[in-house]
């Protein structure tokens, strides 16, 4: 990092509060997120006059997963603020979604006095200490001369290798405190640069576990979408004759139109992909870190193969699953020069099997007006294109949504991962909206994790945001209950409560146009009115109770040992 002054550069006297504003700037910041508060009261009032925009959230949960929205469709940090206290406690959940799914924010965090750190002030909280767990990285800032390298350091960091959130804790104090400024003429933080791979001995053993392989399958992560290498990835599998299979947090990495696209694999995989890791011989797994949702029982996952792990976190080789080849590396880096390596492959019998697969039950269609998930779903998706971003909450919506909504391009679908976190769709919808310029958004979200954040929709409403909100409504909590019925006896303790939510009555108390569906005649209907619509608008989708996500691997076991329900379920 650049510490000196620029050439020519003239020193101004500014508030902390400003430089920290002059430094977003710097940093290209174009929206910001967040909630004021009594700590943040002089940093408010700097982003007056700011360059860029601050859009008020009505939580600052929902403005930590905005500002997560907006990372995940741009590829740029997200940028939020809270103010101390409760403020930096209710941003927490945020930042572990963002941590878990190695999403790039920065988050700047009032803080009481720095004479009042330690005496239990009103609204302290220990944010650094308390922000560890669930960061990449926390700086404490304790003195003016200071902001400037934090502020860099924090977007350097949040980009860099694997990505992540960094938190800047900002004693008010020192926000009010004037001072000489110089800015340094530095360039701002972009993009990270791929860092060349430590091949070692492994790039070439890589090379010859392709070259042999007779039924090699690709397991694509998220790390693919986050190293923009989707092309680099279908160039590989193209040469490699190789099917993919993506994980939850790969979807949109690999085009799932393509004939070797697989879907999802994992607990609730497609069958053909979840099959087809059981029989490879080779499983290249780039971006991918071995969830437990993916793996099923990890004694059992790809017994048959020899696994070859790439991934730019080095902490990941060998935590889950012990690869036979391994480089630590960027995912778009090592599929290009994989690929230049590789011979042109011809694997007819592999392909036929691979084909066969997908004639599995669970891919028929069902017949008649069935107003079930898979139709609601993949309605939705063809009334919008390919184009425009999805959000899926968590939950039974979320696994529908990611086995029924084909994904063609990176960046256009956003979910909680790793950590599994309801309530993200709308907040995350509103960022990633804002990501593209304010264009439409469809957010997927079931009847329990859209009431977490619902208070987002004044949000929506404020600033015309032209989100698309689909509530599947069962009355209940849907994927516990299907654990519950499955797993427990069918009792269901606290999931089948129902709820006396009028969906409709609540959209329009906000001024959001609402609908509410019972069959696809009624939804196409709504769909034609609703893609047209100016700002957001609300569709209430009533669907059975009873319906349960499949396939669905139990806990404990491998992947080919899957419940695959009804057909066409």
């Amino acid at each position: 990092m650049r510490t000196g002054c620029g050439r020519g550069a003239e020193a101004v006297n500014m508030t902390g509060a400003e430089i920290l504003v002059r430094m977003l700037a710097e940093q290209n910041v174009t929206h910001v997120f967040g909630i004021p508060g009594g700590a943040v009261i002089p940093l408010y009032d700097a982003l007056y006059d700011a360059p860029f925009v601050h859009l008020l959230m009505r939580h600052e949960q929902a403005a930590v997963h905005a500002a997560d929205g907006y990372a995940r469709v741009s590829g740029r940090p997200g940028v939020c603020i809270c103010t101390s206290g409760p403020g930096f406690t209710n941003s927490v959940t945020g930042l572990a979604t963002a941590f878990a799914d190695s999403v790039p924010l920065v988050l700047v965090c009032g803080q009481v006095a720095t004479s009042l750190i330690g005496a239990d002030a009103f609204q302290e909280a220990d944010v650094f200490g308390g922000s560890l767990a669930v960061v990449k990285h926390s700086f404490m800032i304790r003195d003016l001369s200071e902001i400037a390298e934090t502020v860099r350091s924090a977007f350097g960091i949040a980009v860099a290798g694997r990505p992540g959130p960094v938190l800047v804790e900002f004693p008010v104090n020192l926000q009010r405190e004037s001072g000489s400024f110089v800015q340094d003429a530095g360039p701002s933080v972009g993009l990270h640069e791929p860092a060349a791979p430590r091949y070692g001995q492994d790039f070439a053993g890589c090379l010859r576990l392709l070259e042999a392989a007779e039924r090699p399958v690709i397991l694509a992560g998220g790390g693919v979408v986050l190293s923009n290498a989707a092309d680099a990835l279908l160039s590989c599998a193209e040469k490699l004759q190789a099917p993919v299979a993506t994980t939850l947090m790969g979807k949109g990495s690999f085009p799932e139109s393509c004939a070797l696209a697989l879907g999802m694999a994992g607990m609730h995989g497609t069958p053909q992909a979840n099959l087809a890791l059981s029989e490879a011989d080779v499983i290249l797994a780039i971006g991918a870190r071995f969830s437990d949702r993916t793996t099923g029982a990890v004694a059992a996952f790809g017994r048959r193969a020899k696994i070859i792990h790439i991934d730019i976190d080095a902490a990941e080789m060998g935590k889950v699953v012990a690869p036979h080849a391994a480089l630590v590396a960027d995912a778009g880096r090592a599929l290009r020069e994989l690929t230049d390596g590789l011979g042109k492959a011809n694997r007819p019998s592999w392909e036929a099997r691979v084909r066969e697969l997908r004639e599995h039950p669970f891919n028929s269609r069902c017949e008649g007006e069935s107003f079930r998930p898979r139709e609601i779903i993949e309605r939705i998706r063809n009334a919008f294109g390919d184009a425009v971003p999805v959000v899926a909450d968590v939950g039974q919506n979320q696994m529908w949504t990611a086995l029924h909504w084909k994904a063609e391009r990176p960046r256009t679908f956003l979910t909680s991962g790793g950590l599994g976190t309801m309530g993200y769709a709308l907040p995350a919808a509103i960022g990633a909206s804002f990501a593209n310029a304010l264009s439409p958004v469809a957010c997927i979200a079931g009847d329990g994790g859209f009431l977490m954040n619902a208070q987002e929709l004044e949000t929506c409403v404020r600033y015309a945001v032209p989100v698309r909100i689909f509530v599947l409504n069962n009355g209940c909590l849907g994927m516990v209950r299907q654990w519950q019925e499955l797993f427990w006896n069918g009792r269901c303790s606290q999931t089948v409560t129902g709820t006396p939510c009028d969906f409709v009555r609540l959209a329009e108390a906000f001024g959001i146009p609402g609908f509410s569906c019972s069959s696809l005649r009624a939804l196409d209907a709504a769909l034609s009115d609703v893609v047209f619509r100016h700002g957001p608008v609300l569709v209430e989708c009533r669907i059975a109770q009873k319906e349960n996500v499949f396939p669905m691997v139990p806990a404990g076991r491998a992947l080919e040992d899957f419940l695959s329900g009804a057909p066409g379920a």
